[in-house]
């Protein structure tokens, strides 16, 4: 129904405008997804145990779509194992000028360059404060916080906006993601080095460990580093000891693309980031000895997708881009897969 009926609609319009849309249909008329979409599969044999939280299935939404928090009640209800708000920054800040958000039909792909456009930490805060009820809950969604830095802050100072961000958000999120792989903040992909690298995950990782109970803190990286800057990542990962890694964010990379979108500047997301991504994850957890746990994502369009990812070695995957070309049941599919290969 999605593909066939929905889809076709919604990509008339302007993609950043459609996203709004969806975003005021799901908040004030979620309800009716219920009556219209397969029952999200519930299955204690999908659950897993990663980095100490127990994720009620491996699909998991990625940062991006639920920038501020606003929808992560309504998100979870599509059958969703977790919800990976943000990225969010200190400030709030607009983000890029628009036009900013291109779909690339003929690629399944979209480029994207926003900026960290967001209302802000505090923003997100009041409406997670709203979610305190389900820590009682035995069926709660698990909810990570990716921070970043805002745009004016320079990277000499960059380590202050993320100890903003992880001090205010930590008693209302299950785990962090630092976020330095966006390529649409300049700079921001210079913090990938080793020596900056250390230094900001050693500084949150000291913070977490002073708290009375710790919360996993991962890294998410491009899908556009070499070898050596991957290996140099695994060096990283055990030297801080941070909880895992999520591979991969948007890539650079414009092969093989025959959209008339192409040559926009951003960050490239959907089916030609599916092969690179999953290499990724296999060298980390071959060269690591499986030494930390991997967050899949990049590229997943169908259930064969998201095996390969955990194939690879991933624990958990998350969708974006294949969430927006394939719609909602694409979680299911991909749950009754690894159902079936169970």
């Amino acid at each position: 129904m999605y593909k066939t009926l929905i889809r076709p609609i919604l990509f008339k319009f302007d993609p950043e405008e459609v996203h709004y849309f969806t975003f005021s249909i799901l908040k004030n008329f979620g309800f009716l997804a219920k009556l219209f979409l397969p029952k999200p599969i519930e299955d204690k044999r999908l659950e897993r145990e990663v980095f100490g939280l127990k994720f009620k299935n491996p699909v998991g939404l990625a940062a991006g779509f639920d920038k501020d928090a606003k929808l992560f009640n309504e998100l979870s209800d599509l059958g969703f194992g977790f919800i990976e708000i943000g990225t969010l920054t200190p400030k709030p800040q607009p983000g890029n000028d628009k036009k900013r958000l291109f779909r690339l039909k003929e690629d399944s792909a979209i480029i994207n360059r926003m900026g960290f456009n967001n209302d802000g930490v505090d923003e997100a805060i009041e409406r997670l404060k709203k979610n305190s009820l389900r820590q009682a809950q035995t069926d709660k969604i698990l909810i990570g916080g990716n921070i970043g830095k805002n745009k004016i802050t320079p990277n000499e100072e960059a380590v202050n906006d993320y100890k903003i961000c992880f001090e205010k958000l930590f008693p209302y999120v299950d785990y962090f993601v630092v976020n330095v792989s966006s390529p649409n903040t300049p700079n921001l992909r210079e913090l990938q080095d080793k020596k900056p690298l250390t230094e900001l995950l050693s500084t949150l990782q000291n913070l977490n460990l002073e708290k009375p109970k710790q919360k996993p803190i991962l890294l998410k990286i491009a899908p556009d580093l070499t070898d050596e800057q991957l290996l140099d990542i695994i060096d990283i990962v055990k030297e801080t000891q941070i909880a895992g890694v999520i591979a991969t964010n948007t890539t650079l990379s414009r092969e093989n693309l025959v959209s008339e979108n192409k040559s926009e500047t951003g960050g490239l997301s959907g089916k030609p980031l599916t092969k690179r991504s999953t290499e990724v994850i296999r060298f980390l957890s071959e060269k690591s000895g499986k030494a930390f746990p991997i967050i899949g994502v990049g590229g997943i369009h169908s259930a064969q997708d998201a095996l390969e990812k955990l194939e690879a070695g991933a624990s958990l995957v998350q969708l974006y881009t294949g969430f927006i070309y394939e719609g909602p049941e694409l979680i299911n599919e991909i749950n009754k897969a690894i159902l079936k290969q169970l």
